[in-house]
């Protein structure tokens, strides 16, 4: 690649004219800025003290140097300590006839290594998912697509928490106010487990109330009330293995399961292997008992097993209960021996909110304490929350924005905003309703997307669907309006693909077209190393803008130099498969009408 034969170059010049070995690392060729001439901008601040320079003559010079020793280099200017160097009509040119015709350009072979393990997901069976959901599984989904683009072995999987005080909250609530329903075609699964979940809340509430108006603090109400020491006692029958119980814990579970598929689906996410926390749970108890047979953790009077890591700077942490019951670390002790078993992973990285932080970090802590060496190549992909503009979703209270509720939200605004614009002119009926899924899904993964994983985002769904500005539903339109010009190339028999192009000049807009789609594997690159689909996103949209700009100041097939409209129309499908081919990354699909 260009951005690599500059480096080595560079490196050359430095040893050969300076006697300096540069640490590669520190070489970094940036996009030209637009008010200067140029197309890549190397800042050479860094390198003035040892080479006794100032900034402007160590510019001068390397770009002197660059000039004569590659092709590629066609002039230069630099501005303070800011090297532009402008690239040869010729290298773009070359570039573009070798790589048009490659839907798949950018992305890399797989390489036959060690896969990187991903979980996502990793709902409770108590509700249905939710907008903080929806975050976590277009985070995952996304971030292993990229992966794989970029040549990693990926194995995505889900860890599904089906045991616990919350699931025994909804079992007790449907065996008390139930009154024997079940899902039905209106309604899933997942939501009527849900709507159990907030009902023991709401009824706890009033006993907890009861309670204090008889004088019990507030604390003490919340552990002595009945209802919560029927579902403790609920969790211990579970565990216990009593019939009757795990029989309604199975049947309930699988009504939820069968609610998150349906959602799953729609939504475009899907897992090579699932895993349930009532299954891993046991594996992490007889870790905690190893760790006690090897003095690295220990049990207090109570009975509760415990790990110090106060010398560590951090606390001691529960990992069983004194009654016997695990906590979250346990299973997690569980699942990642397991997956260290199966997969002898490069990496395990887990999708998990911020709020969750101290987690990961006494995981790994814990794992090492066992012996396990494996346990550095755990890595917590933290991503921020999402907020709406009314605050923040509480579960119990049932004020969460249901994830099958939104998608309906957001296909039918897409519908309106459509129609209004005459999106769907000449459409059979069932073409609109592919169409207005398709906006309204995309412009839904593209607003979660484009915003650094690490940021707390607000989400507004009416901010999302909008056919101008830094949307999916803007850049699908650029992706349809291509495919209609090239349609109507069709139409007036022209045929471009394979044409051998003769042109030697590019006209300014061409240039930063071509300069952009260059750009991508690098990109694709970054995202990858830095799990980051919002510098997918953004590319995307600077694509999609790039050539808007293109196509307002050229009318493609009125132009009279047959070489340049043929070459225009390789570009334009080139741009094309690229917003296809980058935009699968993100789950979202590309319309060929609008």
């Amino acid at each position: 690649m260009l951005h690599e034969k500059l480096k080595d170059t560079l490196l050359q010049i430095f040893q050969s004219q300076y006697q300096l070995a540069i640490n590669p690392e520190s070489i970094s060729f940036q996009q030209t800025r637009p008010e200067f001439e140029g197309d890549l901008t190397l800042v050479v601040f860094p390198f003035t003290k040892q080479t006794g320079k100032n900034p402007v003559q160590l510019a001068t010079e390397i770009g002197e140097q660059m000039l004569h020793q590659l092709a590629e280099v066609s002039a230069f200017n630099v501005v303070k300590g800011f090297l532009n160097l402008v690239i040869s009509d010729t290298y773009w040119l070359d570039f573009f006839a070798t790589n048009h015709l490659k839907a798949d350009f950018g992305r890399v072979k797989a390489a036959d290594t060690a896969p990187l393990v991903i979980e996502y997901s990793s709902p409770n069976t108590n509700k249905p998912l939710h907008l903080g959901h929806i975050r976590n599984n277009l985070l995952g989904w996304s971030v292993s697509e990229i992966l794989k683009a970029a040549g990693q072995q990926v194995v995505r999987v889900n860890l599904v928490n089906d045991r616990g005080i919350h699931i025994c909250k909804s079992m007790l609530a449907w065996q008390k106010w139930g009154e024997g329903r079940t899902p039905s075609a209106d309604l899933k699964g997942d939501k009527l487990v849900g709507e159990m979940y907030v009902r023991f809340d709401q009824e706890l509430k009033k006993e907890v109330a009861a309670l204090v108006a008889d004088d019990v603090s507030a604390d003490e109400a919340a552990k002595k009330a009945p209802l919560m020491l029927e579902a403790q006692q609920m969790l211990r029958d579970w565990e216990a293995g009593k019939p009757e119980v795990k029989e309604l814990w199975t049947k309930m579970n699988g009504w939820v399961y069968a609610g998150f598929d349906v959602t799953y689906e729609r939504l475009g996410v899907a897992f090579e292997k699932i895993y349930h926390e009532s299954e891993t749970f046991l594996l992490g108890k007889a870790l905690v008992l190893e760790g006690l047979e090897k003095g690295v953790l220990y049990r207090k009077e109570d009975g509760s097993v415990w790990c110090d890591l106060t010398t560590e700077g951090l606390d001691e942490k529960l990992l069983l209960r004194a009654d016997g019951t695990s906590v979250y670390m346990t299973q997690d002790l569980g699942t990642a021996q397991l997956r260290a078993d199966e997969f002898h992973p490069q990496r395990l990285i887990y999708v998990v909110g911020n709020e969750q932080n101290y987690h990961f970090d006494v995981l790994k802590r814990v794992l090492k304490k066992l012996g396990r060496d494996w346990a550095d190549s755990i890595e917590h992909l933290s991503y921020g929350m999402v907020e709406l503009p009314e605050g923040k979703m509480k579960s119990r209270e049932g004020t969460v924005v249901d994830a099958d509720d939104l998608m309906d939200e957001m296909v039918n605004t897409a519908k309106t905003t459509s129609e209004d614009l005459g999106k769907a002119d000449g459409l059979s009926a069932e073409e609109a309703n592919q169409l207005y899924s398709m906006i309204g899904l995309g412009a839904l993964k593209y607003f979660m997307l484009r915003v650094d994983p690490k940021k707390t985002m607000l989400f507004n769904p009416s901010e999302s669907i909008d056919f101008n500005g830094n949307t999916g539903p803007f850049i699908q339109y650029t992706h349809a309006r291509i495919r209609s010009v090239l349609r109507k190339a069709v139409e007036q028999g022209l045929s471009w693909q394979s044409a051998e192009i003769t042109i030697e000049q590019l006209l300014p807009k061409e240039k930063n077209l071509i300069v952009i789609i260059h750009s991508w594997p690098e990109v694709l690159q970054q995202a990858a190393e830095g799990r980051s689909p919002a510098l997918v996103a953004n590319y995307l949209y600077e694509l999609a803008k790039e050539f808007n700009q293109f196509y307002q100041e050229f009318s493609i097939l009125k132009e009279e130099d047959q070489q340049r409209k043929l070459f225009r129309l390789q570009l334009s499908e080139m741009t094309a498969d690229l917003l296809t081919n980058a935009a699968s990354l993100l789950g979202i699909g590309m319309p060929q009408k609008m």
